[in-house]
Order: structure tokens, then sequence, then C-alpha cells
């Protein structure tokens, strides 16, 4: 028996329900490095649509045309999830969010106004009563386009309480259904975060009438403390990302905090509609889009997070499998099933397993992928679920290949000058080069810089093993920078020269349509 959810089953009698904010691709996506696309961002917001989030903030419409039309596509293409998009208190700022979201099953324009004494002072140039009426001004003005309106106190956590009570209050008046309490630099503790939340709902009269939202930045590394403190001080609605991405240091990851909630149910006596077999997949799907890599020993979703290296651990986990485990692997979509398909399986086989992994795709690119596994499976014996995994990331892109390499060459030794020569395929022709380099990877970069004229500057470079053995896949995602833009790139194969040039590659070809 499995002790842990006995004891939550005894305890639980009711649970309020904690609405889960996504603002992956918008809170998440300002992270240097993490630009997507309209079409990943459709990826991603699919995905958050299978995990179940009740909102997905799917941009800032006014920032530029492109994030105006992603939230355009997600509010046209997302059923199910709340589709919101941010606003500052300004007017054409709240228009262009309302036309954006207008096309969804259910719309919410989310505005914003800092309410912190120095963000007033410096950044706004602004009293504390200007403040105030703009907040009521632009409230009661989104309202006239937007039945659900979520008003948001920038820098809460370093405010003023008795401002925050009265511009709450106002906005409440003023028709907000939603009021965030943001610790935008990620300030406060969580015992203190969790007060002025307790605070906030005995001196604001009607809270109860509206969604009570937090919003945690993780500067001090405390955003996901901070926000199951407020959960259990009262707010139900928490504003968090996949894999904790976001501005600085990121924000609460909430895979974190839904499996805070879930693991310790009678803690917290609450529940959210997270689908949580979706958290693994929804990570790596994020954390391959986004070029942004999942550590090791990230809590839930990292390499590690269920690993056990110590004897006596493994010892009791053998034993049972609570008494070192508070979370079962499944709950979040791990299976420690591994695919021992090899180079006699059909199209068939393949397919099913993509279906048991939890991929639903169109028959051009199961046909795409399968192929990519039979290239695989004749230099390895087994192919294991994470190198599918990394087969269909690698294969199925949504960003066109503007280049796509057709030969790679590279001569290298302790006496020779490392040299690539590359042919690469552009608009149904093809073009080649050579050039020398520092190291194997070097002179491919060269080469490729040289055949597209792209000149852009390496910012990372990661290698991953999928597996283990000398025959493994070797993932390699890079991250470039061109002006003030960066692109991230993926690319894998079992030599990892071929891996690095399709990662540049995917980079280059993301910079290419983002131009």
């Amino acid at each position: 028996m499995d002790f842990v959810s006995y004891y939550d089953k005894i305890l639980i009698i009711m649970t309020k329900l904690i609405k889960i904010f996504d603002t992956t691709l918008r809170d998440g996506e300002q992270a240097p490095g993490c630009s997507l696309n309209i079409q990943e961002k459709l990826e991603i917001a699919r995905q958050l649509a299978r995990l179940n989030v009740d909102i997905i903030e799917a941009g800032f419409p006014i920032s530029s045309p492109g994030d105006f039309e992603s939230v355009k596509a997600i509010a046209i293409n997302i059923k199910g999830p709340v589709i919101c998009g941010l606003a500052r208190c300004q007017e054409k700022d709240i228009k262009a969010a309302a036309d954006a979201v207008k096309y969804a099953e259910k719309p919410r324009i989310h505005v914003f106004i800092a309410t912190s004494p120095v963000h007033m002072k410096y950044k706004l140039k602004k009293s504390p009563e200007d403040v105030l009426k703009t907040a009521v001004k632009m409230v009661e003005f989104a309202k006239t386009l937007c039945k659900d309106v979520q008003f948001s106190a920038e820098d809460a956590g370093r405010s003023d309480p008795k401002f925050l009570y009265k511009i709450v209050k106002a906005v409440i008046d003023a028709g907000a259904t939603v009021v965030n309490i943001p610790d935008t630099v990620g300030y406060t503790m969580p015992e203190e975060f969790g007060c002025l939340i307790s605070d906030i709902i005995k001196n604001v009269p009607k809270i109860n009438k509206i969604d009570l939202a937090v919003h945690c930045h993780n500067d001090l590394g405390l955003s996901v403390a901070n926000s199951l403190a407020a959960v259990k001080a009262g707010a139900n609605q928490v504003e968090c990302t996949i894999n904790g991405l976001g501005e600085r240091a990121g924000n609460a990851a909430l895979e974190e905090i839904v499996m805070g909630i879930e693991t310790r149910k009678s803690y917290f006596n609450v529940s959210t509609n997270i689908n949580t077999k979706e958290i693994y997949k929804t990570s790596r799907l994020v954390s391959n889009l986004t070029g942004m890599i999942v550590q090791a020993n990230k809590a839930v979703v990292g390499a590690n997070a269920f690993a056990h290296e110590a004897g006596i651990h493994q010892d009791g986990v053998l034993k049972e499998r609570t008494t070192y485990e508070i979370m079962n692997p499944s709950d979040v979509g791990l299976t420690k099933s591994e695919m021992v398909l090899g180079k006699h399986s059909g199209r068939h086989a393949f397919a099913d397993k993509l279906i048991t992994m939890g991929y639903d795709l169109p028959k051009k690119d199961i046909e795409k992928a399968f192929n990519s596994f039979k290239d695989l499976a004749d230099k390895k014996k087994e192919v294991s679920d994470r190198d599918i995994e990394s087969l269909i990331k690698d294969e199925i892109s949504v960003v066109p290949e503007t280049y796509k390499l057709d030969y790679l060459h590279v001569a290298s030794g302790t006496e020779e000058k490392p040299k690539a020569t590359i042919r690469l395929t552009y608009k149904d022709k093809t073009i080649e080069d050579m050039c020398e380099g520092d190291g194997p990877v070097d002179a491919v970069y060269k080469t490729i810089e040289k055949l597209t004229g792209i000149k852009a500057t390496l910012v990372d470079y990661i290698i991953q093993a999928i597996t283990g053995g000398t025959d493994a896949l070797g993932e390699v995602t890079v991250r470039i920078k061109k002006g003030n833009n960066i692109y991230s790139g993926h690319g894998a194969h079992t030599d990892i020269i071929i891996s690095s040039a399709k990662a540049y590659l995917n980079a280059i070809n993301k910079l290419i349509e983002e131009n």
C-alpha cells in the first residue's frame, strides 16, 4: 500500500481548485535566447492544452507584429484554456490585446501597472494617486472590450501594503475579474509573501468575488516556495512557466508547483486540473524548442529526479518505492519501458510505439520519423524511447529548412589542421565549400557561415548523450546571437560532428525565418 496516498485520502474531505496560469509563451519567452516562431508557439500551446492548464498567457500583442499574430493564432486554434494577452495600462496596448484574443473561446485581457515606490518614482514618474486613477480607468476600458479582465500590481512584493489594499479594491470595483499580486523581482520570503496574501484577503472587501493570483520570480530561488505559501494563505490562481523559464533567474516552475500540491494534498487541501502525466513531455518539448536545457538535478523533470545512486537508497527503493520516492515517476509521464525495436521492425510497430509515447503525428511525419529510425537502427542494436524522442525533435521541425545538410566530411588529427567540407541544399540547388578551423566543430561552423553568408556569434554549445554506450545518439543544442537576438538550434545523430552541423543549421534557419 502507498502510505502517502492512503494518508492523503484519509485526511482530504474537500479541496479548493487552484487555477494554473501558464505564462511560458509570454514571460518564459522573454528569457534571452528563448525566441519562438508562430508554429513553435502553437505547438507548445497545443501541448499546454493537453496538459490542461486553465489559462495560457499567449504573449504581449503590442510588443511586435509577430507577437500579435502569435497570440491571434493561438486564440483561433487552441480550445479549452482561457487565452490571455498582456497589456500595459495604456489604451493602445489594451486595444491590441483585445484584437488578438477576441477569437478565443474564452478570451482574457491582462493589464498591469507598477505599484512599488521605486517603480512609481523612477520608472513611471507618477504619484500613487495617478497610478490608482490610471489603473481604474484602464480596467474600465478593458472591460468594455472583454468580460474577463485581470489586473496585476507589478512589484507588489515591494509595495506599501495599504496602497495595495486600496488599488486592489478599486480595480475590483472597476470590474476586474482576477487580481494578481506579483513578486516581480523575487524579493520576498515565503512567510512574508504568505502574510501579504492573507492581509490582502482580510483587508479588501469583495476579494472573495474574484480570483486572487500570484506571480513569483526566482531571483533568490524562492519562486515556488513563495507561490505555495500564497496558495496556503488563500490565493487560488498561480502564474508559472514550464521548466521555470523567464526573465533573469526565471519564474516559478509549473511542474514543481503542481507536484508540490499533488504530493502534499493533505497539507494544502487543494487540487489542480493539470493532467500530470503530460508534465514530462511538456518539459521536453519546451526545452527542445527554446534550446534551454533542463539541468540534471532539476526537481520533477530532471534526468536525475528519479535516479538512485547510493546503495542504501537503491536497497530501500527495491524493497518499497516510497522509502525514497515521494512521487511515482509514471505520474509525471515518465516510463521505465524501453523500445526494443531494431532494424527489422516495421512501420506498424513503430507507429504504435509513437502512440504509446504520446505522439499524434500526421502520416507524412510518421514516415519521415520511421526512415530516420531505420537509419539509426542500422547503427545501434536497440533503439530506446529517448532515442526516438530525440529523432522526432530533430526530424519533425516546425522551422522551414532553408539550408539542409547534404554532405559533410571532416579531416582532423594531432598533426593536421582541422578542415571541413560541406555541401548544403539551398533553393533546389547544392552549394559546397571547405574551411579550416581550430577544431572540427569550429571548421564546420566556419564553413556553414561561409556557405550561408550569415555571420553570428556562438553563445552556447551543449552536448548530451541520449543513452549509454559508444553508439549513443548525441544531441547538440546551440544558441547563436545576431544583433540583439538569440536563436537556438537542435541536432541529433550518432556522429556528434553531424549533430553539431545540424544544430547550427537549425539555428540559422530559425534566424532566417524570423527576419
